[in-house]
């Protein structure tokens, strides 16, 4: 099975469909086209519904292209690792990271890491909507993920980097208790705002409020992840936000406070049980180095 002909599905699965996956790998679309068809003839299945000019990958064609991007990224980590000894002049690191930590912790650590390797690009993936960043460390399109842990999969390791604490964010004019701290079950009493189930943030404010033997109000549910903090301000309800997003909402006029008891998340590196590429390994010491971790 050539490695170019796995290269190609991966591609028309990213890009979701054939003339996409050619202009994105730079070769013609009849060579995508019939690199595909034969790679299906040698597994024997179908790997894609072909949908007029969008394609799906069929239930055979998931299964294969989990194993595929696995197969991809171990083969970049071997090639990354032969050329180790050029210093890291060029390459490419693929990241996962939920969006409430992009800004931080990531993004100080993507320009540390870019400052001691320029020639190194640095690809941030998201997951979608309800899914992890984990599982995109997972299925092989990240090699190294951000996210909250300890992760239960056997086939990942996860290693704490640090504890974030999530804060009550309310609209302007809210008044807070003599104590300047809020109890989570007094929140019931408020419209929230907050993204769909599944999310990190989403998981955390139900985990507090069954804590208080409490349920939230949610008024809005929204998966723009920006969007949250101008509802906010505009009144829509209250919110939790990581501390240093909460921290940019009060000086934008929101309210904000501790609550009671604390509400904390643990965030750290998530990465598959295989050798790590050079320029992931390099990350790896980068995040430890910022961190006072040692590895």
């Amino acid at each position: 099975m050539e490695l170019r002909l796995i290269e190609y599905a991966i591609a028309v699965a990213d890009h979701g469909g054939f003339s996409r996956a050619a202009e994105a790998l730079y070769v013609s679309q009849p060579s995508v086209s019939q690199g595909v068809r034969s790679l299906e003839r040698e597994l024997g299945v179908e790997l894609f519904h072909r949908l007029g000019r969008s394609v799906l990958p069929t239930s055979a064609g998931e299964a294969f292209l989990e194993s595929a991007r696995r197969i991809v990224r171990d083969v970049q980590s071997a090639r990354e690792a032969a050329a180790a000894v050029a210093g890291l002049r060029s390459g490419r690191l693929d990241l996962a990271a939920l969006p409430t930590l992009a800004a931080d912790p990531l993004a100080p650590l993507v320009g540390a890491f870019r400052r001691e390797f320029p020639g190194v690009s640095v690809r941030i993936l998201q997951p979608e909507v309800g899914r992890s960043a984990d599982a995109l460390v997972r299925s092989g399109r990240a090699e190294l993920g951000l996210s909250e842990v300890p992760v239960e999969d056997e086939d990942l390791v996860s290693e704490p980097v640090l504890v974030q604490e999530l804060l009550a964010v309310c609209p302007p004019g809210f008044t807070l208790p003599p104590a300047g701290r809020i109890a989570v079950g007094r929140l019931r009493d408020l419209p929230i705002v907050t993204g769909p189930p599944g999310t990190s943030t989403r998981r955390l404010l139900e985990r507090a409020f069954a804590a208080a033997s409490a349920r939230a109000l949610v008024a809005v549910e929204t998966d723009e992840r920006e969007a949250i903090l101008p509802l906010v301000l505009a009144g829509a309800g209250a919110t939790l936000l990581p501390a240093p997003q909460a921290e940019d909402a009060a000086r934008r006029g929101a309210v904000v406070a501790p609550l009671r008891p604390r509400v904390r998340r643990t965030i750290g590196l998530v990465f598959r049980r295989a050798p790590l590429s050079p320029a992931a390994r390099e990350f790896v010491r980068i995040v430890r180095r910022s961190y006072g971790r040692r590895g």
